[in-house]
């Protein structure tokens, strides 16, 4: 059983201010002096590591779809553990799906899950008395949502805030804030830089969370959140465990090299964990400053949130491609998703990467994006052949080939994707660990095998 007062901050659709207010109500907490932990529901590992910033522990993702549903609140307990309070950040509207499957990966499905009550922010900057209806429609649109209340944002005036505390007085919603259009300004890096500014602990990005949180303070009722939050009710479920169902595995303890920096991983929170549970001694290695692997590597994992915009300081780190090249070369294990595979090609956009696979990469205008059920092709360190998995892709350049001799994975309307070479499984799929635990536990066994003999 698991105690953690908590809130789904969710809105009528996407651009309402949520993700600002999220990192806002962390920031203001801490400064409290309040142990928090934020999470964010769906693939979007950026979100995730500006809540992490701001809550000073690792922020995490919640997505049915890549760790299934059932494995949500066990996630969310594991993540929440010893928090004094708990803010899960919704995705789109609080009913929407990005896959059409409301019922079960929505925010309001991730609320009903974990028991939480939702409240909802509105940008009321062209709205009047109409809000009531709105909220009301919510509230009752789902009658195992719990909708806590509101809070207002982009307010014109205090005669505005007025007229809006009434109508949703009257028809019984709490507002616990309200924002006027500048209290909210746009202060984070701009998005192209990723997780990039809080891997590196970017006093830009810290700045701008610590004001976030003034502007809550001085604009949200702090005790009455906590109040709705501290009346959620206990969930009972067991917290979810990197551990290993026979125990924690004894014998060599093989280093890891893990891509990321002083602030946290390119990785889910989880990968690191189910890393060490399966007996690895995870080392961070930062691809855009370390010139050199941590001492005694045996392997190398490079995680999904490393942007595409950092091409030109990857292609500059040249003896850290040089020694990324020789660990694939001698064998060794190297997982690679996402913009990993860019790194990992012989040049991105006219710059040389590492080289260690025969392919070009280069970028388009637009995104690739979305979920895939795909097969692995071939077998790998990541899973044998015949597996699937779930992974989200989002990728705007391209490798050519798209795939090498020995496919990573295939999926449904599309053509072979990703390389497997020696001990290298790279691919810009990007799988959850925690829903497939048997990665860390093959990588790992990988790294203590004997090195392959180079060619």
């Amino acid at each position: 059983m698991t105690v953690v007062p908590r809130v789904v901050l969710s809105a009528p659709s996407s651009g309402h201010g949520t993700g600002a207010l999220s990192l806002g109500l962390l920031a203001a907490l801490v400064d409290r002096g309040l142990d928090v932990a934020g999470f964010k529901i769906g693939p979007d590992q950026v979100d995730a590591a500006y809540l992490g910033l701001a809550a000073g522990r690792p922020g995490r993702t919640l997505d049915p779809r890549l760790v299934g549903p059932e494995r949500i609140a066990p996630l969310f307990a594991h993540g929440a553990a010893g928090a004094g309070f708990a803010l899960v950040q919704g995705t789109m509207g609080l009913y929407d799906s990005i896959s059409g499957r409301p019922g079960t990966e929505s925010t309001a499905a991730v609320a009903t899950a974990l028991r939480s009550p939702v409240v909802l922010v509105v940008d009321v900057a062209a709205m009047g008395q109409s809000v009531a209806a709105l909220v009301h429609g919510f509230r009752s649109y789902d009658e195992q949502l719990w909708l806590g209340g509101v809070i207002l944002n982009r307010v014109a005036s205090p005669r505005h805030e007025a007229m809006l505390r009434a109508a949703l007085d009257d028809v019984g919603v709490p507002v616990y804030g309200a924002l006027r259009r500048h209290e909210l300004p746009p202060v984070l890096p701009a998005r192209r830089h990723g997780m990039v500014p809080v891997v590196q602990r970017d006093d830009e990005a810290e700045r701008a969370v610590r004001r976030l949180g003034e502007a809550v303070a001085a604009t949200v009722d702090l005790d009455r959140l906590l109040v709705l939050a501290r009346s959620a009710p206990a969930l009972t479920v067991e917290p979810w465990s990197p551990e290993p169902a026979g125990g924690a595995p004894t014998g060599e303890r093989p280093v890891v090299a893990l891509a990321g920096g002083p602030g946290g991983s390119y990785s889910h929170p989880e990968t690191a964990e189910l890393l060490r549970a399966a007996g690895a001694e995870v080392v961070t290695v930062d691809p855009l400053r370390d010139e050199a692997l941590p001492t005694g590597t045996r392997a190398l994992v490079v995680g999904g949130g490393l942007p595409e915009a950092y091409a030109d300081r990857l292609s500059a780190n040249r003896r850290l491609c040089i020694a990324v090249a020789e660990l694939a070369r001698t064998g060794r294990p190297v997982i690679a998703e996402g913009a990993g595979l860019l790194w990992l090609a012989r040049e991105l956009d006219g710059l040389p990467m590492c080289g260690v696979l025969d392919a070009i990469g280069s970028s388009r205008d637009g995104l690739v994006i979305g979920y895939r059920a795909a097969t692995a092709r071939t077998d790998s360190v990541v899973a044998p052949a015949g597996t699937t998995v779930v992974g989200h892709k989002q990728h705007a350049a391209v490798l050519t080939p798209r795939a090498g001799e020995r496919a990573a994975w295939s999926w449904e309307g599309g053509a072979p994707e990703g390389f497997v070479w020696r001990g290298v499984h790279a691919s810009q799929l990007v799988p959850h660990w925690a829903a497939y635990p048997e990665i860390a536990a093959r990588l790992v066994a990988a790294a203590v095998a004997p090195a392959e003999a180079p060619a």
